[in-house]
């Protein structure tokens, strides 16, 4: 973690942050002897470093665990800089309840500036990694990073999206090409073990009343567990729901 000095600005502000970029890396929350060893921080310091960010809302320590993981602060501005609040706040009871419905882990996805990012989750298996946490970007060839690519305004993630194509081979960029033709018509994208082994997703688009995307809402579980088209009933379940959200941001369906 050793970066050259900058007299103009606070160091220990930076290495706080630091801290926090750290955690946000992992796919897991982290014990204070990971964050030490990551870090190369005295113990010393990091219990100060640690206590005051927690004090701030910026990490959240959970008291069983003795773990560490983004806090509800850095949510609460990062769903301010992105303009989701409404987003959030709408679909997250959604989340809850397809959770409980489905017993798979359901998640939101909103666009930023360069990527998607997930905004909020609600698991219902606390041991299942699905290989991301909140305020992770997601690839375009995830389910969630194929509905932006199919529904997303083009020039908003043309660099996003030709970055990733261009590491395709031909025949996968067509593949792909037309897979989201496909996607489009069906407000469906599956998508085998995009980020972990033996977990898969599904992801369905959430519209407003110009037929803009404003998220994409996505199930995440075991392989065996996720289904691969819109004709099963979790499927249809989660369409449904994702209809209902999107009738509340005044879209109707054509």
């Amino acid at each position: 973690m050793n970066k050259p000095k900058n007299t103009s600005m606070i160091q220990s502000l930076q290495i706080g942050f630091q801290i926090v970029d750290l955690i946000a890396e992992q796919d897991h929350p982290l014990k204070f002897t990971d964050i030490q060893e990551l870090s190369g921080i005295t113990k010393s310091n990091l219990y100060k470093y640690l206590n005051t960010l927690t004090y701030l809302g910026l990490v959240y320590r959970d008291k069983k665990q003795g773990t560490y993981s983004l806090g509800s602060k850095l949510i609460e501005y990062g769903m301010l800089a992105i303009g989701s609040q409404d987003v959030i706040g709408t679909v997250t009871p959604y989340l809850r309840d397809i959770s409980r419905h489905t017993s798979l882990s359901a998640l939101v996805a909103v666009w930023t500036q360069d990527s998607p990012v997930i905004a909020n989750i609600s698991s219902s298996n606390a041991t299942l990694n699905i290989g991301a946490q909140i305020g992770n970007r997601l690839p375009l060839h995830s389910a969630t990073g194929r509905i932006f690519s199919a529904f997303q305004h083009e020039h908003e993630m043309k660099e996003w999206k030709q970055t990733a194509l261009e590491k395709l081979p031909e025949a996968e960029r067509t593949a792909f090409e037309e897979e989201e033709a496909k996607i489009q018509r069906e407000h469906f994208a599956y998508t085998a073990e995009p980020l972990v082994k033996h977990v898969s997703s599904f992801s369905v688009p959430l519209l407003k009343y110009d037929s803009e995307l404003v998220g994409a809402l996505t199930v995440v579980g075991f392989s065996t567990d996720v289904p691969k088209t819109p004709h099963h009933e979790t499927s249809r379940y989660v369409l449904q729901c994702a209809e209902e959200i999107s009738e509340s941001f005044g879209y109707r369906k054509q």
